[in-house]
This record gives structure tokens, sequence and C-alpha cells, in this order.
């Protein structure tokens, strides 16, 4: 007897009485569209503009992350061309996450985010954070609300009219890194640990979603999925039930897989790779 699909999970889902009926994903690829040349200056976070059609990617340009006001953001094309490695330069240390909201670019900087005019290039505000340790990952929900995780102080402030509070502590983060605020819930990956976080956020509960990527750094979404990145070197599909599918890894060339971003509708992931000085594009099968 034939059964389609459909049929043949519902069966499995009736009949059985001791596993939890999981909902079947199927198993994404990743193809490479592009590389930009090697002359960024240590990538750490790249980030899409809509409104610009250009991508902006941080730039630490310093292995130690010290306090040298050489990090800078350059801008490259949606088809891999470096059109400004350092499009704003200095004002900056260690610049990593980057978020965008009403034409302006907020950038972690290890104590203080920085606000950029996108339409200008110039340097609008620098938001010091008091007691920060190195300030990692942004994002940015739709009220505007500025939410970037501190590796090092393992906390997350929020801003708001320029004003930064501690939004989340919790003794479960060792090293928040990525962070995402997508349709209205809040995500979080820490980095020691390899847990993928829901964060309520009205009660700042962690709810567990998967576990076993220590190194973890971006978050994208991904239909209704995430893609969450390695920094040493790897690339994961993650579902909304928990399940870790490896889709990428480059460690053995001793390429790094930092903040990412994707563009669903080019279907296109994109990859600082840190030491390694460029970002690549890979398209998602």
């Amino acid at each position: 007897m034939l059964m389609n699909t459909t049929a043949f999970k519902l069966l499995l889902c009736a009949t059985s009485f001791v596993l939890t009926c999981i909902p079947f994903h199927a198993q994404i690829q990743l193809e490479q569209v592009w590389a930009t040349p090697a002359d960024l200056k240590e990538p750490e976070s790249v980030l899409y503009d809509e409104g610009n059609q250009v991508l902006y990617v941080s730039n630490i340009n310093d292995p130690s992350g010290g306090k040298d006001n050489n990090g800078s953001i350059g801008k490259i094309s949606l088809e891999g061309e470096l059109l400004e490695i350092e499009w704003v330069y200095g004002g900056m240390d260690a610049p990593k996450g980057l978020g965008l909201h009403n034409g302006l670019l907020f950038v972690a900087d290890p104590d203080k985010v920085v606000v950029i005019d996108t339409r200008t290039g110039k340097i609008q505000d620098s938001i010091e954070i008091m007691g920060a340790g190195m300030l990692n990952d942004i994002t940015i929900n739709s009220q505007g609300d500025v939410f970037v995780t501190d590796s090092k102080s393992s906390k997350v402030y929020r801003i708001q009219n320029n004003q930064a509070e501690v939004w989340l502590e919790d003794e479960r983060l060792k090293q928040p890194n990525g962070i995402l605020a997508h349709q209205g819930k809040m995500y979080l990956v820490d980095m020691e640990t390899g847990v993928f976080y829901q964060i309520n956020q009205d009660t700042k509960e962690l709810t567990t979603i998967a576990k076993g990527m220590k190194g973890g750094d971006g978050i994208a979404a991904y239909n209704n999925d995430f893609i969450i990145s390695n920094w040493n070197g790897e690339i994961w599909h993650v579902t909304t039930v928990g399940g870790v599918h490896k889709i990428l890894d480059t460690k053995q060339e001793k390429i790094n897989a930092a903040d990412i971003t994707y563009i669903p509708e080019r279907n296109l992931l994109l990859v600082p790779t840190f030491f390694a000085n460029n970002v690549v594009a890979y398209r998602v099968k």
C-alpha cells in the first residue's frame, strides 16, 4: 500500500505511545556563491541594510581587541565587491555586533555602543555602558530597544533613549554571545556552554531550545528555524524543536565563522571569517 509522507507521519504519531512525535525537518545545505578578497581587517559581524542594498561589516583590526581606536566599519555589495574597507574609521576599538534601526547603525564596542548615521557615515553618538567587560552581539526589537550581550560579565544590557541598563543576568549564562529579536521573541546562544535559549521578555525566564553548540556566535532566523555559527568554524541548522544539524565545518582550514546574517529574499547566508579577513556568501539549499 502506498502512503504519502504526511499520512505516514500522522500514523507514526498515532501509534507511538512512548516516543514524542517531532515534526520532520529537511536537511539544508550550503553552496558557496562568492567570497570577498581577503582585505578586510578581522571581520567579526556582517549585517544587511535592505534600504540601501548593502552589507556592513565590523573590522576589529587588532587580535588583542584592545583600546586602540582603530576599529572600523566596511561596506560590501550584495555581489561581494568591497565597496569601502573602512567606510567609518576610528571612534571604535574592537567593533563586533551590528544592529540597524531607522537609518542608524548600532555597533557593539568593548564597553560602549557606537551609533552611526548610515546616510553620512558619521558617528552620531557613543553610549558608554558602565561595568561592561566585552560587549559582543546586538539586536534591536520592533520598538527600537537595543539589546547587547556582554560576554565577559555574563549580562545582557538594554538601551532605551540612549540610556543603558542591565536587562538580564542569570547564573546559567557564562558567556552570552549571539542574540536575536525575532517575531516578538528573544533568542540567545551561550558561547561557553553551547546552549541556545529562548528568553521570556516579561519574566526573563530562559527556556532551553538546543544544546551542544560550544563556541556559538551568531544567530540568524531561517524560515521557522535558525542558523547558528560557531566562531571556531562551524555552522548549524537548529530547528525549533531542538534538532541540531551541522551544515558547514571549516575548522580544519582554520577559517572562523563569526556573527552571521541571512537574507531571505536572496536565500543568502553571509559569514565573516575573522582571521581569514573576508566575508563568504552561501546559498542555502
